[in-house]
């Protein structure tokens, strides 16, 4: 099972935390030189430096601006795998999986269905539902760089998340507390917290932290089925690619040259389109999935206890 891969490296709870702190000063202090040093170069004093995204957006351009906020999350990958490289010697392999490699036809699958999934509610509500919310955006060049960004920098920003809360996270707390549905529900909400300070949810108010924590909620629960990242990896690109290249509006995190651009007011969002994706569209997900790869044993899988095996089973890795 995948928490159960820890124990094929080291899992002293000192190394995580000294990990934990690599990980954290790679991804918010050296990760976010690059765009603080950006932003002071362009601006004449302190008093005009931008607070919040937008104003940063404002300032920089959309494209410089997410290519720049992307190279955070970067840094922070680097950070995650040097720790569980050299902090719990651990391959990249077993990190990601618990098969002998790593199965990318889950995670283009999943990648697929979900570009498809997601881009067809998005298209559906502009040309049949609410057009008036929306303005034609598209324009050729900056679209392209726009682009190349994504593909080349947003997986790493994804893989960050997934490798640092699925996997860092939950290897953690489950050797830490010896069950799995803690490290679920912690790495869960943890996960919705890191968006508190997103742009959404001044606008939208604390409950699109259901959505947040839901998404995480059902990217733990894929793993934990699955025995490996490769479907939470590529639900998590999937779901920001596409989102960054369909649609923008001024008051979200990914403000991007994105074909259409979302004009609408916040403050008309209703509970529903928070709610419908975290309890009707994601158990539908995990229903297909589970019939695709032939999950079960849910309750052992999502709650039963973390066992570390015998040692003529599990020998540490030297690497």
């Amino acid at each position: 099972m995948y928490i159960e891969q820890a124990y094929k490296g080291l899992t002293d709870a000192w190394r995580y935390i000294v990990g934990g702190i690599i990980i954290f000063v790679a991804w918010q202090v050296i990760g976010s030189l690059p765009l603080l040093i950006s932003i002071g170069v362009n601006v004449e004093s302190l008093a005009d430096f931008p607070n919040d995204i937008p104003g940063m957006v404002a300032l920089l351009g959309e494209n410089l601006f997410l290519f720049l906020m992307l190279l955070s999350f970067a840094m922070g990958l680097v950070g995650v795998f040097i720790s569980f490289k050299y902090l719990h010697n651990l391959s990249f392999t077993k990190y990601t999986t618990t098969r002998s490699k790593i199965d990318w036809k889950r995670f283009w699958f999943i990648f697929i269905l979900w570009g498809v999934v997601s881009s067809s509610f998005v298209l559906i509500d502009y040309f049949y539902f609410t057009p008036e919310d929306y303005v034609w955006n598209f324009k050729l060049k900056p679209f392209l760089i726009l682009l190349a960004i994504g593909v080349i920098l947003l997986p790493l920003q994804t893989s960050f998340e997934e490798y640092a809360f699925r996997g860092y996270g939950m290897h953690f707390l489950g050797t830490l507390f010896k069950n799995r549905w803690l490290p679920l529900i912690i790495t869960s909400v943890t996960f919705g917290l890191m968006h508190i300070l997103n742009p959404e949810v001044e606008q939208l108010g604390y409950t699109i932290m259901v959505y947040y924590i839901g998404t995480g909620l059902f990217l733990g629960i894929i793993t934990l089925m699955d025995d490996g990242l490769e479907l939470a990896l590529g639900f998590h690109f999937a779901n920001n690619l596409f989102t960054a290249l369909l649609v923008t509006a001024d008051w979200t995190a990914l403000q991007t040259h994105s074909v259409l651009k979302d004009i609408s007011d916040p403050e008309k969002m209703g509970l529903m389109e928070i709610f419908i994706p975290v309890f009707v569209v994601f158990p539908i997900l995990l229903f297909i999935l589970s019939k695709k790869y032939k999950w079960s044993n849910w309750k052992d899988k999502l709650f039963g206890p973390v066992e570390e095996p015998p040692k003529e089973d599990y020998k540490i890795l030297e690497e």
